[in-house]
């Protein structure tokens, strides 16, 4: 059963906050899938993770054979990179997490409507049984396990 990671951004805009731990999935030998809410917003997304940061490669696609790349952003439920882990953003739907080692919920603590959405999902992973991690970004930027 996957384990249920809750990212509270803070200070950082997505953009900047999910390249890095997207870097840390393949560091592990790990494959990753970014679902987003809306093609627009995964366009965007796309962009800044090739640009986040000059020194960094985080191979990703959007289109194409989503086996052959490491990072897949879709709107689309399933699995179909083989990825472990899964980054729900936007408020994504999680669907079915069984076939993720680990699924990462990121939300905007500066936007109320998201902080309920993911109140809302932490009351019912804990409901179900699953395994949950609260993660508060501090001053620095770095995250930190609060629950």
């Amino acid at each position: 059963m996957a384990e249920l990671w809750f990212y509270h951004l803070e200070r950082s805009e997505l953009e900047r906050a999910l390249p890095p731990l997207l870097e840390k999935c393949l560091q592990r030998g790990w494959r990753a899938l970014v679902r987003g809410a809306s093609p627009e917003r995964l366009a965007h997304l796309d962009d800044a993770i090739w640009t986040f940061r000059d020194d960094s490669f985080v191979p990703h696609a959007r289109d194409g054979d989503p086996k052959r790349n490491p990072v897949w952003l879709t709107t689309d439920g399933g699995n179909p990179n083989d990825a472990q882990a899964l980054f729900l953003i936007d408020g994504a739907e999680p669907g079915d997490l069984s076939p993720f080692e680990r699924a990462c919920l990121m939300f905007d603590g500066r936007d109320e409507h998201a902080t309920q959405m993911a109140r809302s999902r932490w009351k019912e992973a804990k409901a179900a049984g699953l395994a949950a991690s609260y993660w508060r970004e501090t001053e620095s930027g770095r995250w930190e396990k609060q629950a």
